[in-house]
């Protein structure tokens, strides 16, 4: 520690004592970023791929009878409240504005619910345009040996979904990692809010803040590392 408290210090806009002070934040926003921002940004994910994968087969099977048709309607509605509202506000709304009416929720469940609802939203659009992307010849191709509707869906045009959705859904898990900030908002003690806090005892915001920022970066960067393997292991089998 001494040494990298004097790396730090020899900056020439940093003194000795900042140096120690961003030693000491570090852990704190390091573990507010194991605790609740990797798992906020995991289960909202995982919970909104599911809500999307719904939705976007809602909104292209084909409206048979009544009841698809008013799924489908419902699906629209959702995907386009929650697309022409702030994130911000559907989180106020959930942790907020909920217990007018009885409802009232922990700071982490309001998180992973308002964040689900919103990836749910937006990935049910690359998944549904990925899923219409998909040659017709395909449907016809399955249909000539004998595969149904739901067998030709499964089986043949939801593997090449998937594939074609990857880059795109790889950087909305990105920008997840960078929106679970405003959970903050909501008093999940999370990464920011761990410097926020420590900002407000030190008043060094531009350093805490700034050191946020690089944890923030390094997750990131991680991430799109990662997704830079995953397209190329599924470009294989273009």
């Amino acid at each position: 520690m001494t040494l990298l408290n004097n790396l730090l210090s020899a900056l020439p806009f940093l003194d000795q004592q900042q140096a120690s002070m961003l030693i000491d934040a570090f852990l704190p926003m390091l573990r507010g970023a194991i605790v609740n921002t990797i798992p906020l940004t995991l289960l909202s994910f995982l919970f909104g791929m599911i809500l999307a994968v719904f939705i976007a087969l809602i909104r292209v099977v084909p409206r048979t009878n009544p009841l698809y048709a008013l799924g489908y309607y419902l699906a629209r509605v959702y995907v386009s409240a929650i697309r022409g509202t702030p994130l911000l506000v559907q989180l106020f709304i959930i942790f907020y504005g909920l217990p007018n009416i009885g409802v009232k929720l922990d700071p982490f469940p309001s998180a992973v619910i308002a964040f689900s609802l919103n990836i749910g939203a937006y990935a049910s659009e690359t998944l549904r345009a990925a899923i219409l992307s998909i040659p017709k010849g395909q449907w016809e191709a399955s249909y000539s040996i004998g595969m149904s509707y739901a067998q030709t869906f499964r089986r043949t045009i939801m593997p090449q979904a998937m594939r074609v959705s990857v880059p795109p859904l790889s950087n909305s898990f990105i920008s997840l990692v960078k929106d679970t900030s405003l959970a903050s908002t909501v008093l999940v003690t999370e990464l920011l809010r761990e410097a926020q806090n420590i900002a407000a005892t030190t008043y060094e915001f531009l350093w805490i803040y700034s050191e946020a920022a690089l944890i923030y970066w390094i997750i990131c960067f991680s991430l799109s590392l990662l997704q830079g393997r995953l397209e190329k292991h599924f470009s294989r089998y273009g």
